[in-house]
């Protein structure tokens, strides 16, 4: 009796019937893009570059929001998370302070730009510490990608914050954003083009360099509850999808950028300040868009 049960069970493992327990855990990968301009008590550079008299005290703050959505994900039932630190120079998150188990993006430039590392193994995107657009009237510290350089950028003719930018490289891989954090201009623009997802408004904008703030402490347990509403309903996000080819429009604040693009047979100027770029996808586009945020003649080594 006990050969036949033996071999009735290795008849079964042979035809897939028995699974192990390990198989079983449906694993659930999160990544997280933090940014550092819609990080609590934020409201101007001296909080944001290392020449600012508080941002070491304000690393700890990001560090310390994104700690809490890597807790709050993984108690919800994330199994695997990567975190793109996405701010300035990429050097801000204090890695020492994250949980082992986690992967961090670190440094500029990269193919993606803020959301470097992204797959379609993913199951949500978490966007932490996200300002509004250069576009938006209102919003602490708004601008996309380069407050000194871009007035604008467009993607198929829609104006696009950095928020909505990232959540079409995450849609090219079929993976939608759950979740975002920072002031209320922030949470609201990017809502508006990607979908109802899961928002931490953390402080109320008055002005480019002025709010009415949480603490951080309170900041963190408002993220840990959306972020556990947002995993708890992740079948309810979709991705963020654009039409292919992409239509990148980019207007400089100055003329020239535009002026020597333009000699690029790829690129078309539209105006005196703007040009035109089409890619065949999100992964060509996002290139493209870090080539001119970051090239410089004299780049060595």
């Amino acid at each position: 009796m006990r050969v036949r049960i033996g071999w009735i069970l290795l008849m079964l493992l042979l035809s897939g019937a028995i699974v192990t327990v390990e198989a079983q855990v449906k694993k659930m990968k999160i990544y997280i893009s933090a940014d550092m301009e819609g990080v609590a008590g934020v409201v101007t550079g001296d909080q944001l570059s290392p020449a600012g008299f508080e941002y070491q005290r304000f690393r700890e703050f990001m560090t310390q929001e994104v700690n809490t959505a890597v807790e709050a994900a993984f108690a919800a039932g994330a199994t695997e998370i990567t975190i793109s630190d996405s701010h300035g120079n990429a050097e801000n998150l204090l890695i020492e302070k994250l949980p082992k188990s986690v992967f961090v993006v670190r440094g500029f430039p990269r193919p993606l730009t803020m959301m470097q590392g992204i797959d379609d193994t993913f199951d949500g995107v978490i966007f932490i510490g996200y300002h509004s657009s250069t576009t938006n009237p209102s919003g602490v510290r708004a601008h996309t990608f380069s407050s000194a350089r871009l007035a604008d950028v467009r993607l198929n003719n829609v104006s696009m914050s950095e928020g909505s930018f990232n959540a079409a490289i995450a849609g090219h891989f079929n993976v939608p954003v759950i979740m975002v954090s920072g002031d209320d201009a922030a949470v609201k623009e990017v809502s508006s083009i990607v979908g109802n997802i899961e928002g931490a408004v953390v402080k109320w904008n008055y002005g480019f360099h002025s709010a009415k703030t949480m603490t951080p402490d309170a900041a963190t347990d408002l993220i840990r509850e959306k972020v556990k509403t947002a995993l708890g309903r992740i079948k309810d996000f979709k991705p963020y999808k654009l039409k292919t080819p992409v239509q990148l429009d980019v207007r400089f604040k100055n003329y020239r950028p535009s002026e020597l693009l333009s000699y690029l047979s790829i690129v078309e100027r539209t105006d005196s300040h703007s040009v035109r770029f089409t890619g065949k996808d999100m992964v060509e586009t996002s290139k493209f868009l870090e080539f001119i945020l970051t090239y410089e003649p004299g780049l060595e080594p």
